[in-house]
This record gives C-alpha cells, structure tokens and sequence, in this order.
C-alpha cells in the first residue's frame, strides 16, 4: 500500500498536461516530447532488424513509398522528424514508433492496389505518431510498473525477437502494441483528413477496410499475424469512414496506374518471395532438401536479392557443412551489408570451422545491427576459452535475457561461472527447531545446475547470551531446484534464539 502511494504521488508529480496537437483536447502527458522522440530514434533499427531488415534490392520502390509518405507529413497537424523505411518481410504489416518512426513491409506493398490505398496506411500510422498514441502506450507501461523512470518491454511477433536481448528487445511491444478502439478511430479520421489534404481520394480509406474486414473474416494467417494484430479492422470502423468520407473535400487522385509502374519491380518479384518463404518454412521443418529446391528458384528468378542467399547459407548451417555456408553469407553480405543475421550466421560458421578471430569479428558486427543471445553466447564461449571469465559472465549475462533455449543455455553457463564464487545467490536457506527443540537447516537449490559440498556458516547466541559460530557441511548432490533438510546437532534451543540466528551459504561444488 505504501509502495503504491509513493508511486501514484510521483506520477503526480511528474504529470503534465498538454493539448494533442491532432485532437486539440487536453491530455495527461508522463511522457514528454524528447522522451518520445529519443525513443523512437532509439528503437527504429532494432525492431527494423527483428523484422527482416530493410528492403534494398529495389532502391527505386522505398524512395517512392518515401515519397509518398513525406508528401503526407507535410500536411500532419505535428511536425516530427518523420521517416519511412520498407521492410524486407513478405508478412502484411505496417508500424510507427512515438516520435514519427514508420515502415511497411514489402507483404503489404503488394496487396494494395493504388497509391491512395498506401496512403491510407501511411497516413493511418503517422497519426498514430502525431497523436501520441505509441507514447501512450509507453506511459501505460509506466503506470502499470509503477515507475516512471524506465519502461520494460517484451519482444513478440517476429522470427527473431525472442532471441533479441537488452535495450533491442524494448521496441517491440510499441510496434505490436493493441490500440485501442479509439486510438483507430482517430488514426481512420485523421488519417483521411490527411489524405484529403495532400489531394487523395480519402474513399480508398473504407476500400481498404473493407478489404482488412473481408481477410480478418476469412482468417488469413499472414494477415492475422501481422497488421491485424495491432489493428484490429471491423465494420464499425468501416461505417465510421464511410460517413466521414462524406463531409470531406470530393475530387482526389487513387493513382492506380503510378503505384503499378513504381512498384512494377516489386511486383514482378512475388513468385520469388513465395520461393523464398516456402523454403524457410521447408527448412523449419527439417526437410533441407526442399528448401534447398525452394531456395535455387527464388536465387533463378531474382539473383540479386541477399535474403534468398542467406537462406541457402541457413540450409547449409543446417546440413553441418559451415564451409559451403560461409560462401552463401558472402554473397548475401555482398548484396546487403546492414542485416544482422548474416553476420551472426557467418560468424557461427566461422566459430565451427575454428577462425576465431574473423568469428568474433562478424559476431561483434551482428550484435552492433541487433543484440541477440547467439551471437553473445557464441562470444561469451569464446572469452571463456581464452581465459576472460569477467568478459564471459558478462555475456553470457546478456544472452541469459533471452527467454529462448540458447538463453537458458547462456542462463546456466552464467551460473556456472557465478555460483562457485557466489553461492549465497543461488541457495536459500532457512532454520527452524524440530520437535526436540533441535536446530533444523533448510537449504534450497534455486539455481538450474546440481551442486554438492555445500558449506554453511551459523551464527547464533546460545543461552548464556554467548555468540557462537558452527560450519555444517551438505556433502551429497542437492539436485536444481530441490532442497534438503539437515539435522545440525545443535540444541535445544528456545524458540527466541532463532530471532539472533544467521546463516551464509559460504562454499559450493558443482556437482556436474
């Protein structure tokens, strides 16, 4: 209750007022503007990284979505330091950080069908910046923390946030965060008025959520795993627009036939990402076979493009044969050299081969793209071999972050190193008086490794008033997360002893 009221009065605190520059209302702000904006900065690479990285082997196709897009910034009722970035992944989505961070992903780009429609989810995402609903977001983080300091956040729905460790993992829940009803109302609004403004038929805004409506009904996985799970579309939305649509200025450009010449490119590249995509989910499965099939025709169709090379590379990772792997990371590096996974998965073929040095070379590279538990567990191995045990507790600490399976493996090679030279961390301990009045010892294992030999320290007054002090030793295997009870000889003691009594877990072997 105490901790409460301190909390709720330092929100008070810090809360300000301010009027939402698209709404015009007065609101509460924990968040302040260069918060806002340090974050979005902070956070757009890593969860660009996470989500495919950047699409470059069209450059001509993100310089028109760009192009677009900062034709609707101009006309936004907040001026931000807007970007736009297209994200190499064939999953239908489109995000914006606080502070006016946005991308779509290239799985989006295809389904749309004029250049009003990718104005519609441009101009959607830039109110959600422009109205502070990702620095709502991050204050109702705070709020439900109970500090205003620091927003812990998790990583989700991508291939690689599970794996993404420290500060790379806080973006995440941003991007995938659930608006509520009314923050999409307010995106759907604005977002028209924007589109009216800058000389768009504001109409392709319901076309569009008609469409969202009709896949969200039909269940399509793609959808449903990306731009639905962050909004939601439905039929209010869809009546809401359409009356909208009514009071607005009437006349404005689809430009059906411009956005098929600028994405034309794209376009004629689909039949190779559905290669591609079809391959990774072949190579998920095991069968490297069909992958590899799956992988040479998306190399045939468009050669150029680093992601299908990378997935060749990841087949042959698979198949144990890091030499060959090597040569396709090469290639994909050489196509795009700002996507963190082939650094990581060249340096992992590097580490197997024994070139160390170039390992630690492209595992550091991955890790400056994206922080992830491989590669800091893949160094932490390393620095444990060349004797910098400090160097490997601290990254093997930073793996240990990851809720994934290399994270567990980082958590208990962390411990290995730790538990020895902290025991009391690990082992709990607690006392009590039998029936007899007989001191009784509890000792438990709450770390993940066995352990044996462990030597407790006890402190306590005897009824004379007397300090005195007794090493119990527990020779036999205490198993992870078990604990043991030892009889120590001492007493009877009064009940009030206890109160004078302290124990130090002061020495443990590991036991495997």
């Amino acid at each position: 209750m105490r901790y409460a009221l301190a909390v709720c009065t330092l929100v008070l605190l810090l809360a300000g007022c301010a009027i939402n520059p698209v709404t015009g209302r007065n609101e509460l702000a924990l968040v302040g503007e260069d918060t806002e904006l340090r974050a979005g900065a902070q956070h757009y690479q890593p969860s660009r990284q996470m989500q495919g990285g950047d699409y470059r082997t069209h450059p001509q196709v993100v310089a028109y979505v760009q192009q677009v897009g900062q034709r609707l910034a101009a006309v936004s009722d907040r001026k931000l330091p807007y970007e736009f970035r297209v994200l190499n992944d064939s999953t239908p989505n489109a995000w914006a950080l606080p502070g006016g961070k946005i991308a779509i992903n290239r799985g989006l780009l295809v389904e749309l069908n004029n250049e009003a429609e990718l104005a519609a989810v441009l101009s959607h995402e830039i109110v959600h910046a422009a109205a502070r609903h990702g620095a709502k977001g991050m204050e109702r983080n705070l709020l439900l923390q109970g500090a205003v300091l620091a927003t812990g956040l998790a990583a989700r729905n991508s291939e690689y946030a599970a794996l993404a460790t420290g500060g790379a993992a806080v973006g995440s829940q941003l991007i995938q965060q659930r608006y509520s009803r009314d923050a999409e109302r307010e995106a759907d609004a604005y977002g028209m008025r924007y589109m009216a403004r800058a000389g768009y038929d504001p109409a392709a805004a319901i076309g569009l959520q008609q469409t969202f409506v009709r896949l969200a009904k039909n269940q399509q996985p793609d959808w449903l795993n990306g731009l639905f799970s962050s909004h939601p579309p439905s039929q209010e939305r869809v009546e809401a627009n359409r009356q909208l649509a009514t009071t607005l200025p009437k006349g404005g450009t689809l430009g059906e036939e411009r956005y098929r010449q600028a994405l034309a490119p794209l376009l004629a590249d689909r039949e190779a990402y559905a290669a591609h995509d079809a391959g990774r989910k072949a190579l998920q499965a095991k069968d490297t076979a069909k992958a590899l099939s799956l992988a040479e025709k998306a190399l045939r169709l468009q050669p150029a493009e680093a992601l299908f090379h990378g997935l060749r590379g990841d087949i042959r990772m698979a198949e144990k044969n890091p030499a060959d792997a090597i040569t396709n990371y090469d290639r994909a590096i050489a196509r795009d050299d700002g996507y963190f996974h082939y650094y990581l998965q060249r340096g992992l073929a590097k580490k197997a081969l024994g070139q160390t040095s170039a390992a630690v070379a492209d595992l550091e590279r991955s890790t400056a793209l994206l922080p992830t538990a491989p590669a800091q567990q893949a160094l932490g191995l390393v620095a444990l071999q060349q004797g910098q045990r400090g160097k490997a507790k601290e990254l093997f600490a930073a793996a240990a972050q990851s809720q994934s399976t290399i994270g567990q493996q980082a958590r208990q090679a962390y411990q290995r190193l730790d538990l020895p030279e902290q025991p009391q961390r690990y082992l709990t301990t607690a006392v009590g008086l039998d029936g007899k009045g007989q001191l009784v010892l509890r000792i438990r294992n709450d770390s993940s490794l066995n352990v044996r030999q462990i030597v407790c320290l006890l402190q306590f007054s005897d009824s004379r008033q007397r300090r005195q002090q007794r090493s119990l030793t527990l020779a036999e295997v205490l198993p992870a997360g078990q604990q043991h009870q030892l009889q120590t000889g001492i007493g009877p003691l009064d009940p009030a002893t206890l109160k004078s009594l302290s124990v130090r877990v002061s020495q443990a072997t590991l036991a495997d």
